[in-house]
């Protein structure tokens, strides 16, 4: 069977719906309609003589042939796409759509300030910024690099750790006023605490303290529990109870004596940051360019 443009082209449609999870979105990304894609989709069916696709409603899974023919077509596509932006020069090589899912925090204290100067070096590129504290389902929700503080699920996504960032027990000039400082961890037990619900198991997070090797639990109670993190470091700056946070996104806040760490002792446990993209034997160049970018950031913030 002779390769012709029509071909490829067919295969790099297959390749943007599996990527993204649905025809409207492959159609999206391509700049195509979505019949223009389902069209293409059921070209190449017809070319190769096997059904590739499983259609509903609501979303697209591939068959067995289609799991084959993916696994080989889209590393290939990836590196002759790579192989044509480096021909046009290393300038034009970041282009696009690029969607990013970020953790609040990560997006507000520590990406937003600097995202002018991203996007400055690439003019070409144009970006949607989602902020969760979930990871999600990448693939289906057409996210082309998340970053998330926690540890790398199992599953098939690349996982780049960009720091390891210290938890920290703060609370605001004006709670300690009103509520005395807690001497010791243990003290904690007996202040409002905000709780924060771990995305994973929806309960709110065990507090620990952490001192060379050495591991404290504590009971901490409060009235008031959130599951976003962005709504934590501002009720926790308003003076309504003790928080455990990141080091990476109080920094500032502690810097200036917005917040006053407690226990500067007892920092010892660390939380991971990683950016999670999708499994290919090559990144796009957009990809790889915001994970660089991440990475020059947290080695600025430190841990």
């Amino acid at each position: 069977m002779p390769t012709d443009s029509r071909l490829l082209g067919n295969l790099s449609v297959l390749v943007a719906v599996v990527d993204t999870g649905n025809f409207a979105r492959a159609a999206e990304a391509l700049n195509l309609t979505p019949s223009g894609v389902s069209r293409a989709v059921s070209r190449l069916e017809t070319r190769l003589g096997v059904r590739l696709l499983h259609r509903t409603t609501r979303s697209v899974t591939l068959t067995d042939e289609g799991e084959r023919l993916y696994a080989q077509a889209g590393p290939l596509l990836s590196s002759l796409e790579d192989a044509a932006l480096s021909a046009a020069g290393d300038a034009q090589t970041v282009r696009g759509r690029l969607r990013v899912s970020l953790d609040p925090m990560f997006s507000w204290q520590v990406v937003a300030p600097r995202l002018h100067e991203f996007l400055s070096r690439y003019p070409d590129l144009q970006m949607e910024i989602v902020t969760r504290d979930e990871l999600g389902d990448l693939i289906a929700e057409g996210i082309d690099v998340s970053v998330r503080f926690c540890e790398p699920p199992s599953s098939s996504l690349v996982a780049r750790k960009l720091l390891d960032t210290r938890v920290l027990t703060v609370a605001a000039p004006a709670y300690l006023a009103a509520n005395g400082t807690p001497k010791t961890p243990a003290d904690v037990a007996t202040h409002r605490c905000i709780q924060f619900r771990d995305p994973a198991t929806r309960r709110p997070f065990d507090w620990e303290f952490h001192r060379r090797g050495k591991v404290l639990a504590v009971q901490t109670e409060g009235p008031l529990l959130v599951n976003d993190s962005g709504t934590m470091f501002s009720v926790c700056l308003a003076g309504a109870g003790i928080a455990q946070v990141l080091a990476v996104s109080v920094r500032d806040a502690i810097a200036d004596g917005r917040l006053v760490e407690l226990f500067p002792e007892w920092n010892g446990e660390t939380f991971p940051l990683y950016a999670f993209y999708p499994s290919r034997r090559h990144a796009p160049p957009k990809v790889r360019a915001f994970v660089d970018f991440c990475v020059e950031l947290a080695g600025e913030r430190g841990a």
